[in-house]
């Protein structure tokens, strides 16, 4: 389905996409299982086997666990995983690339300039660094994987309405939706990045968009309610509303939701485990975050009517942060891998903007294509050095606890790699550390115990 988009945004567009991923994500390939990756891969053993995962069904992320099966499947151990990562990061571009070259027609681009911000924002989303979390880290995959079948299921809505070829609507768009939802629940923001889709175009009438979402609506409720029926998610359910109160999240996650803005620009700061706080009362810091992204959503639905560029790029970033960064409240107050997909929108933005740009003064054109062009081959080089931080266990863990001082789990976990490496004094102090930061912190007290009594063993 989302082959004829693609086309028409040209195989060059398509193939510098491609390469340029090969090329930043060369040494993806090279690194281990890491953090979570143990737990819900490696000793998982529902996903040991296609028969071991079928046995386990039903089960949460069925989509997610049956492509970790299939990998175990292949045998080629971590490399496979890895190159399947890759393998999805390329699909969702190309899936961008041609969304958001169908977005440029509409809003009336000119035939140069359309290719040109499509390209542009395929290529600012490939590239930028904060994506590694969900391509290099294995685990990470949930929300790529979801971000492929979301952008899949998008794109053959837009494509159907487009051409009349109602299975589109009806049939495919929604599966892809289900698919999307078996990977990872963040999906269920998609009927809502649809209506924005719709609203930027301004060419269909409420009843009719909405009437073209009737396939939608029985898959979201439907997995809704399986949900609901399971005891696994009730229980995660239920924990993620004791881990704070509503008012308390609203709070935390306004501050959350402005780091991850931030993180669009400081690269500097990539994080795989950031200590973020947990808001308890109003602070200044606070109100200044809810005012900021309250002033930005006001801005993007203002902008609806007279900038629809600019209202998509805004309101897409917002939307699909949602499903994590709102009212049900998150253990880890945030994590990089949430800006895979709403990075799309502030991507497009830069796209149109340099687009305009061109288009306003052609004869800055090629100063324009030049600085996007080194725009691209530094987030390049940033995407292969932060893919290099994890090939090992010490390094990334050695990056996390210099950005996180203050979090004990990033110690403990340093400590654990130093003392698979031999090197038990190293081990030994980061474990102290740990409960230095924080003394009920259990693993540290178990791992430095084991440690000194010889028995700390390799995974």
């Amino acid at each position: 389905m989302s082959a004829p988009e693609i086309g028409r945004s040209g195989p060059i567009a398509a193939g510098t996409i491609a390469l340029a991923i090969a090329a930043a994500y060369v040494r993806a390939y090279d690194g281990p299982f890491q953090f979570d990756d143990w737990n819900v891969i490696v000793r998982d053993p529902r996903v040991a086997s296609l028969g071991a995962w079928w046995d386990s069904m039903p089960g949460i992320r069925p989509i997610l666990k049956l492509s970790y099966a299939l990998n175990n499947a292949s045998g080629l151990g971590a490399p496979g995983f890895h190159a399947v990562n890759v393998a999805i990061h390329a699909g969702c571009a190309l899936l961008v690339l041609a969304i958001l070259s169908r977005l440029a027609r509409s809003l009336g681009a000119a035939r140069k300039e359309a290719p040109f911000a499509a390209l542009a924002g395929a290529l600012l989303f490939a590239l930028h660094p904060v994506q590694t979390e969900a391509v290099t880290y294995i685990s990470g995959r949930s929300t790529s994987l979801c971000a492929l079948f979301a952008l899949a299921s998008v794109l053959s809505w837009l494509d159907g309405r487009a051409t009349g070829r109602v299975w589109l609507v009806y049939g495919l768009s929604p599966a892809l939706f289900a698919l999307a939802l078996g990977v990872k629940e963040i999906a269920a923001a998609l009927p809502l990045a649809l209506l924005l889709v719709c609203a930027c175009e301004g060419r269909s009438r409420p009843r009719e968009v909405l009437a073209s979402l009737a396939g939608h609506g029985p898959v979201l409720a439907a997995c809704a309610a399986a949900a609901l029926s399971s005891t696994t998610y009730r229980h995660l359910l239920a924990t993620s509303l004791g881990a704070r109160s509503i008012g308390e999240n609203l709070l935390t996650q306004a501050g959350a939701v402005v780091y991850l803005a931030g993180q669009l620009v400081r690269l500097d700061r990539l994080n795989i485990d950031p200590a973020l706080p947990v808001a308890k009362t109003w602070t200044v810091t606070g109100g200044v975050s809810v005012a900021l992204l309250a002033a930005a959503i006001a801005v993007g639905l203002v902008a609806l009517r007279s900038r629809p560029a600019t209202a998509f790029g805004v309101l897409w970033f917002f939307i699909w942060l949602a499903p994590t960064n709102s009212i049900l409240p998150r253990l880890d107050v945030a994590n990089d891998r949430q800006l895979y997909i709403a990075i799309a929108g502030p991507a497009w933005l830069a796209g149109w903007g340099a687009a305009r740009l061109v288009r306003k003064a052609p004869s800055r054109r090629r100063a324009v294509q030049a600085a996007l062009a080194a725009a691209c081959l530094g987030l390049l080089a940033a995407t292969a050095t932060r893919t290099a931080v994890y090939e090992d266990e010490i390094r990334l863990w050695e990056d996390t606890a210099r950005k996180s001082p203050d979090k004990a789990r990033a110690y403990n976990n340093l400590g654990y790699a130093y003392a698979l490496a031999g090197r038990g004094e190293e081990a030994e102090a980061a474990f102290t550390y740990a409960l230095a930061l924080d003394p009920a912190h259990v693993k540290a007290a178990v791992n430095l115990k084991l440690l000194r009594a010889g028995n700390l063993l390799p995974r």
